[in-house]
């Protein structure tokens, strides 16, 4: 029953409640420390050096995020050619190939690396693998900037699957010394099923000793599961360029309950909402919580009259700034009183 849920418990709904339309606000959503702090690293170079910085891709996966960023003085290009020779530019969260670095050398850039730091021990672990000589695998989505940027480590050495099948078409030189890593921002469900089949296919393949999906990917889709089973619909905040929001919806899917990916609250569309007593509502890690609050102000206004937060699990994880930033702002003038 119901009212013996341990989920419903811990929001303190009663009965009464149940009988009315209900918003289930997941906790933990929205960003995560990487995403704090990369977007933190944007701001303090904006206020410490003055507009424009520019910054490599789109700084995290969130389209507001990147307006804001962008009125703030921000300047997004594709690539290191873009940018004005000897003029700053910040990397972004996804990480980059030391090619990238290299090309920032030549063209005399000054770099701010807002890389996220579990991204940068998925290019450790790379690099440790090719140079004991291992053919590595990279499970991920190719077209990511995280792939790329990890590939990158060890181009010679590393082949990036996506499904099964290709894991089945691998083709190493020594079948007996093969690593694995993967995407931080794939589903679990997604990377077990993956590594499961590369086992299959070279039974002494080793990976890394903790797994690379990170603890902020993990604990988002761990609320989705805990929670999805009581609500009727799923909805997801997140920009379409997201693979963390994305893969929300994914494990929702697979639960079988109805899940959607909005950019914001004008992205819900009524039918969504036909004959649904309860909304989930969370966010992927690259999307802020302006964005969550103003969806759960779109549904109160159309009957959904309390929002519960339901928090799954503590989350506490806080990143330093990188060198170049606490230089910085230590070296700045200080303000005459």
């Amino acid at each position: 029953m119901l009212a013996a849920d341990p989920i419903f418990a811990e929001a303190g709904t009663t009965a009464d409640d149940r009988q009315t339309k209900q918003v289930l606000l997941l906790k933990p959503r929205g960003f995560c420390a990487g995403v704090v702090r990369a977007v933190d690293i944007v701001k303090i170079a904006l206020d410490t050096f003055g507009a424009p910085i520019y910054v490599r891709k789109e700084i995290v996966h969130n389209s507001y995020v990147v307006d804001d960023l962008r009125q703030k003085g921000a300047i997004f290009v594709n690539e290191l050619d873009e940018v004005p020779e000897g003029k700053r530019v910040i990397y972004s969260a996804h990480g980059v190939s030391p090619a990238v670095r290299e090309r920032a050398k030549e063209r005399g850039l000054k770099v701010i690396d807002a890389t996220c730091p579990l991204v940068t021990k998925v290019h450790v672990e790379a690099i440790k693998f090719a140079k004991q000589g291992y053919s590595l695998v990279l499970v991920g989505h190719r077209d990511h900037e995280e792939v790329e940027g990890t590939q990158g480590e060890a181009p010679d050495v590393t082949q990036v699957v996506s499904t099964v099948q290709e894991v089945e078409a691998l083709v190493v030189p020594d079948p007996d010394k093969v690593a694995y890593l993967t995407q931080t921002t794939l589903s679990l469900d997604e990377a077990k099923y993956m590594i499961d089949a590369l086992k299959r296919k070279f039974p002494n393949i080793i990976g890394p000793h903790a797994q690379d999906i990170c603890y902020a990917t993990e604990n988002r889709q761990t609320a989705v599961k805990n929670v999805a089973h009581n609500a009727d619909v799923v909805l997801v905040v997140g920009s379409r360029n997201s693979s963390n929001s994305n893969r929300l919806v994914e494990v929702s899917m697979n639960l079988g309950t109805k899940s959607y990916l909005i950019d914001k609250a004008e992205d819900i569309k009524p039918e969504w909402l036909q004959s649904a007593s309860r909304i989930a509502v969370t966010a992927g890690a690259s999307a802020p919580e302006v964005l969550v609050q103003e969806v759960v102000t779109y549904l109160q206004a159309r009957g959904f009259g309390s929002a519960n937060e339901v928090e799954v699990m503590p989350e506490n994880v806080r990143f330093g700034l990188p060198p170049e930033i606490v230089q910085a702002i230590a070296s700045a003038p200080r303000p005459t009183v």
